[in-house]
This record gives C-alpha cells, sequence and structure tokens, in this order.
C-alpha cells in the first residue's frame, strides 16, 4: 500500500492527484479532515458541503475516514440508548484525527 502525504490524492481508478490547488480540487485533505464533523452533522453550507462532498469522492484515504466515522456513528446510534459522555465523543474524534494524520 502507497503512503500518500497530505498533499496527495488517490483517484479512482488508482492515480494519485497531487494537485488541490486547481479549481476541480479546491480542499485540501487536512481541510477535509478538519471539516468533516461538520460535514457528516449537516452544518455546513450547501457550497461548502459539495466541496468536501467532492474531495471525500476523489479522495480514497479522507473518503475512507468519512465512510468509517459515518459507520461508527450509525453503530453507535443503533446500539447505544443511553447518553453517550461527550468526553468520550471528544477522545474518539481525538482517535480518528489522529489515525487520519498516520493514513495521508
Amino acid at each position: 500500500m502507497q503512503r500518500l502525504t497530505a498533499s496527495q490524492q488517490h483517484r479512482p481508478g488508482g492515480k494519485v492527484m497531487t494537485d488541490h490547488s486547481s479549481s476541480m480540487f479546491p480542499m485540501s485533505c487536512d481541510d477535509a479532515v478538519h471539516e468533516l464533523y461538520h460535514f457528516l452533522d449537516g452544518e455546513l453550507t450547501d457550497d461548502r458541503r459539495s466541496t468536501i462532498a467532492q474531495h471525500l469522492e476523489w479522495c480514497g484515504p479522507c473518503g475512507s475516514a468519512a465512510h468509517f466515522e459515518a459507520e461508527l456513528r450509525r453503530v453507535v446510534a443503533d446500539r447505544c440508548h443511553t447518553h453517550i459522555p461527550p468526553e468520550l465523543i471528544e477522545r474518539i474524534g481525538l482517535a480518528i484525527d489522529e489515525e487520519s494524520r498516520h493514513v495521508t
């Protein structure tokens, strides 16, 4: 498995995209991961959601992180019918952020 730097993206078919400054890929991996929770919570403008969605579609590592987080939220919601302590949510978020730094 190829390890990518923060400035690289996977494209479908295994091609690597490194130009985040183009109008087609206006968002870096760091920015996408930073706003992932807001994206999943529906707290962004339509334009910002579209930009992040495009990045997640074309960037394998970020798309995988988003898929994992969304699935984790579904599992927790389905199985945890009690209050989830904010500290636990924060710890999970920090762990995911840390892991995503190692992936990109």
